[in-house]
């Protein structure tokens, strides 16, 4: 007999189950669209570290795995370099980076802990950029320390890397995915005129 995980409503991110209850029929109305798949989507979360220094130093490879492990809640896989670029000291297949792709509830959960907790820890912060995003409605925000994450203890934040964190969005344009991360309470810059 196969196994049948049924999550309950109370099991839900708290975020998704805002999305679905309140944030989709907003949508809906604002975009005049009828159906709920045209509705803009957030489809997955991908938060990744490159590391030049990894090739020489395991340390700090061991560093970004641990780190992004216990930001995302799940195992990271390493990144490899793909071409021999003598300039940089880099051969095909040395390992440069550390990634991890979020989805469904961690996706949702990691958004919610980045929005009201991670990003308000910023020195000096005024809001991310409103013109990260590219063609296809994918917003991108970069951080230069990990030490903001509460997760992390400050040993773990002695060797300090950046992290860049990917939206990818099922939308029909910028301004659509734009409106969902501002309906997700997402904190942007104010516009200057």
């Amino acid at each position: 007999m196969a196994k049948t995980t049924n999550k309950t409503s109370s099991n839900r991110a708290k975020l998704y189950q805002m999305y679905l209850t309140t944030i989709v029929p907003e949508l809906k109305k604002e975009l005049g669209v009828s159906n709920v798949f045209e509705v803009p989507k957030l489809e997955k979360i991908v938060i990744n570290t490159g590391l030049g220094k990894a090739k020489d130093d395991k340390k700090v490879m061991e560093t970004a795995l641990n780190t992004i492990k216990k930001i995302s809640g799940q195992s990271p896989v390493e990144t490899t370099a793909k071409l021999s670029i003598a300039a940089f000291k880099l051969r095909e297949g040395n390992k440069i980076g550390v990634k991890v792709t979020l989805r469904k509830d961690r996706m949702y959960e990691f958004l919610d802990r980045l929005i009201n907790i991670v990003l308000p820890r910023l020195r000096d912060f005024h809001g991310v950029k409103i013109t990260a995003f590219d063609k296809q409605g994918n917003y991108s925000i970069g951080l230069t320390d990990q030490s903001v994450f509460p997760e992390l203890s400050f040993d773990e934040t002695i060797m300090t890397h950046g992290l860049q964190i990917n939206f990818i969005f099922n939308s029909k344009k910028p301004t659509d995915s734009l409106i969902l991360l501002k309906k997700f309470g997402m904190p942007f810059e104010k516009e200057t005129k």
